[in-house]
């Protein structure tokens, strides 16, 4: 988990005008690649059904896209020094639609394979990158626009999947990979064309590297609470999508059409949403520890009682789980400057998603894919409510750290 010695951090934060404009395009970026990435829920059941897999396999085929994604993020942060991160956003979100063009292409397993690989190393370079440019773009003032960045992601979870789930219904699966390869051109186009230009991480070496603003009024030093830190997302990343594999099969157990399942994962990713919008703001009045303590508390009682009720009940339980499963990153994320060890924020950040996202991508078919053949969806999901419970803990490990934080601000 050690951090390279290459600090990215700025002192001088962007124009408001350059800052928005950021915002706006990482975030239209963010939706796009998020949605990549929470398709593939959608297509599990008719992969199962189409080359006959047990969940183990299908686990593997969705980390096969988190698991690039994951591996990738620090030599993408290394490559954006050399070429900077607005070409380097360009190029992952052109690699992305490349890889589900092939997905879209191929005839069996091993192309869609390689399509997921592809497309999760294009999406592996935009979390680090475009969370630091926003946190260089806004200075000290990043906390909310990073709690914006991410909601913006959960937009994309809330619209591509249902999208591919109404294609499903007019043509096969490989066409509407193929529909959303066509909207990832546009989204890279875009991001080449109107995303400013961010020269610090070019700029950036050991002799003039700034801190963060965080760091710089006396945040707590020492990677013991960036490490905390990590824990903590390691577990939220693992419980969400240990969960979210097993749901449309919950669904569907419960009597859920196609269609419904895609509206039950839209349900997820709306709540989620509202819950990365709001909960950065509730965790800057109650706290970060006590937010999410909350958050994952209240995670692993919806999940339980989704698995539990029939399906219109569980269907309606769906947004609350969202907010309560996704609002935990969104606190984590903000939190991320200003614990980033010598104020090294992109690699920071980039520390941050490799081993929260590679830690997910490894637990999906290695426990929870097996847990599910071995157990069924229900055991298998209610493990994933233990996952959440089990941040609890380390979140009040890390709390003093925090408080001192907050002390020295008040």
């Amino acid at each position: 988990m050690a951090l390279a010695s290459t600090p990215t951090a700025s002192i001088a934060s962007a124009s408001p005008g350059e800052a928005r404009r950021t915002l706006a395009i990482t975030g239209v970026n963010h939706a796009l690649h998020d949605g990549y990435t929470d398709l593939i829920y959608v297509l599990l059941p008719v992969w199962q059904a189409e080359f006959g897999l047990d969940y183990v396999a299908l686990a593997l085929l969705r980390s096969l896209y988190n698991g690039a994604l994951a591996a990738l993020q620090m030599p993408a942060s290394r490559l954006a020094q050399s070429l900077g991160a607005r070409t380097v956003l360009m190029l992952g979100t052109l690699l992305s639609a490349l890889g589900y063009a092939v997905a879209g292409a191929s005839g069996g397993l091993i192309g869609l394979g390689i399509g997921l690989l592809l497309g999760g190393a294009g999406s592996s370079t935009q979390h680090p990158l475009a969370s630091a440019v926003i946190a260089r773009a806004y200075g000290s003032a990043a906390r909310g626009p990073l709690g914006t960045y991410n909601f913006t992601g959960d937009l994309g979870k809330a619209a591509v999947p249902p999208l591919v789930g109404f294609l499903l219904t007019l043509t096969g699966w490989r066409h509407a990979l193929w529909v959303v390869a066509g909207a990832g051109l546009v989204v890279a186009f875009a991001v080449g064309r109107l995303l400013p230009r961010d020269s610090a991480s070019r700029r950036a070496n050991p002799g003039t590297a700034a801190r963060t603003p965080a760091r710089a009024v006396g945040a707590p030093a020492g990677r013991g609470g960036f490490r905390l830190l990590v824990a903590i997302g390691m577990l939220d990343n693992a419980a969400r999508p240990a969960f979210l594999i097993y749901l449309p099969f919950l669904m569907q157990e419960k009597g859920a059409a196609l269609t419904t399942v895609g509206l039950a994962l839209s349900l997820v990713f709306v709540g989620g949403a509202l819950g990365k919008a709001v909960c950065g703001r509730i965790g800057e009045r109650l706290g970060v520890t006590r937010t999410v303590i909350l958050t994952e508390t209240g995670t692993a009682v919806m999940i339980l009682a989704v698995i539990a009720l029939p399906l219109a009940p569980a269907l309606l339980l769906l947004p609350l789980l969202g907010v309560m499963l996704n609002g935990t990153s969104s606190v984590l994320y903000g939190t991320v400057p200003e614990l980033a060890p010598g104020g090294q924020v992109e690699r920071a950040f980039a520390v941050f998603y490799t081993w929260t996202l590679g830690g997910s991508a490894l637990a999906a078919p290695l426990l929870y894919g097996r847990l599910g053949d071995a157990a069924g969806p229900h055991w298998a999901a209610t493990a994933s409510a233990a996952t959440a419970l089990a941040a609890v803990p380390l979140m009040l490990a890390l709390a003093p750290s925090l408080r001192g934080e907050t002390a020295r601000r008040a």
